[in-house]
């Protein structure tokens, strides 16, 4: 199984989104979030994140996809992978794909048992999802 790693700058974002990624997906996904500082401010925290890797990594033997809002982030998330024993940065991969989009395409994948490159791959398409159909 998949797990889902979500970053956000905001813990409110990060937790309301893994609620919706529950309600798609059900329990059987592992999430992972990491939002906010310690302090309760907007912004991200490398042992937040290095904290949400190792517990969806603990229940996904397959490897974890990582979202995240905003780029740096992606500062935070090199210093929490560094963290990580070089085994479980193998099961790592970060999408490019947009945090919600992304985190609720790759969970329903995840969900039905799709492999790691898969999801990745799902996460990744909601890039280019239109949001009002052309007619």
């Amino acid at each position: 199984m998949v797990g889902l790693v979500l970053i956000s700058h905001s813990d409110t974002l990060a937790t309301g989104l893994r609620d919706m990624v529950v309600q798609v997906a059900g329990t059987d996904v592992a999430v992972g979030i990491a939002g906010g500082t310690d302090d309760g401010r907007l912004g991200t925290s490398a042992p937040r994140i290095s904290a949400a890797l190792r517990s969806a990594l603990a229940g996904s033997p397959e490897g974890v996809i990582v979202l995240l809002d905003l780029g740096s982030a992606a500062l935070s998330l090199e210093l929490a992978l560094e963290d990580l024993d070089p085994a479980d940065r193998d099961r790592v991969r970060v999408s490019e794909g947009p945090l919600v989009e992304g985190a609720v395409l790759a969970a329903v994948q995840a969900s039905v048992g799709a492999s790691l490159a898969e999801v990745e791959a799902a996460a990744a398409a909601a890039a280019t999802l239109a949001k009002i159909p052309k007619a």
